[in-house]
Parts: structure tokens; C-alpha cells; sequence
């Protein structure tokens, strides 16, 4: 403890702690997506806090501080961390596959898949990522195979018709609908 400081600043310092933690580790989990790291983080920015509390003289504006302390030392843990490269006298022939379509595509069916009602995406999953049958599907939700059929139709519509509205691109492409069944899992 910082014997220039008064008393009750710890227990202030506390106080402000047990208070905002919640609120800061929100703020630390946004700059750095590990959790740990991001108690970690909050943690170094706070022992900085704790360490200057008597200069902050307005503590409404401490959040802002911790904030400002907490993108600070992200950033200097980032150009702290050396990327090593070993030299090699032959480059690979073999190319690394880049994976950036396929995370759009599914961010993107993902993002259209929330237009459908609820009744509607479960009929989708069930018949295309679980690949169940049309009976299985109806047993599953408990309703008529029947309207698994109907539902999936107006879904895959409207789906269609999402994703050539956000692409244009795809409005000259045929109107059909091939759902190929992901890596793993065997099509029924």
C-alpha cells in the first residue's frame, strides 16, 4: 500500500472493484476474445489503477481510465510478441487452403436462416444439417411428414430468394437448391 495514501482510499479503491468488475471484464472480454486473457488483462489494469487512484480525481471517470489502461496494455502485449521465422532454402509446393469463403458463406446462411420463422429453421436443420428423413423430421417436431415437405419447400424459397436479394450476383444463377451435407456426416 502507498503509505502517502489516506485511509479510506483502499477501501474507495474496493469499493469501485466490487462494483464495476462485472461492467470492466465485459470491456476486457471486447479487446482480447480469450477469457482468461481478458481477466488477465483487467487484472494488470487494475494493480495500474490501484496505483494511481488518489491522482483520479473525478472517480466517475475511472471506467474511461480502466478502459484507456486496458487498450494501452492490450497493445503493448501485442508488440510484445515476436513472430519467429525460420529461414528455409526451399518454399513448400504444398499451398495452404484458405478457408475465408466458406466462414462468409456460413456467416451468411446463418444470417438469413434468422428470417425464417422458427418452425421453418428447425425443418431446415433437421433435413439438412441432421439429415434426417421427411418422417424422421416430422416424428422429431411432431408434426405430419406432409408439412415437413410443405414448410421445407415455402423455407427453401425463402431462402432463395434472401440470398438473391443480399447477392445479386446469384440472381443469374439457376433458381435450384443443392444443400451438399456438411464434412462428417453421411447424407441419408
Amino acid at each position: 500500500m502507498n503509505p502517502s495514501r489516506h485511509p479510506g482510499a483502499m477501501s474507495d479503491f474496493e469499493e469501485y472493484v466490487r462494483t464495476r468488475h462485472e461492467a470492466l471484464l465485459r470491456s476486457a472480454r471486447r479487446l482480447v476474445g480469450d477469457p482468461l486473457a481478458a481477466q488477465d488483462l483487467l487484472q494488470t489494469a487494475l494493480l495500474g489503477a490501484y496505483h494511481r487512484w488518489d491522482h483520479i480525481a473525478d472517480k466517475q471517470l475511472a471506467d474511461a481510465y480502466l478502459r484507456r489502461v486496458m487498450i494501452n496494455t492490450r497493445t503493448q502485449w501485442w508488440r510484445a510478441k515476436k513472430l519467429e521465422e525460420l529461414p528455409i532454402e526451399r518454399l513448400p509446393d504444398v499451398s495452404i487452403e484458405d478457408s475465408t469463403e466458406q466462414h462468409a458463406d456460413r456467416a451468411l446462411l446463418i444470417d438469413i436462416m434468422k428470417t425464417l420463422t422458427p418452425q421453418q429453421r428447425n425443418v431446415v436443420v433437421l433435413r439438412h444439417w441432421e439429415q434426417m428423413s421427411n418422417d424422421e423430421t416430422a416424428t422429431a417436431l411432431g408434426i405430419a411428414a406432409g408439412t415437413v415437405k410443405s414448410t421445407l419447400h415455402r423455407a427453401l424459397t425463402r431462402l432463395r430468394q434472401e440470398l438473391q436479394h443480399r447477392d445479386p450476383d446469384l440472381a443469374s444463377t439457376p433458381a435450384t437448391c443443392s444443400v451438399s451435407p456438411p464434412v462428417g456426416r453421411p447424407a441419408r
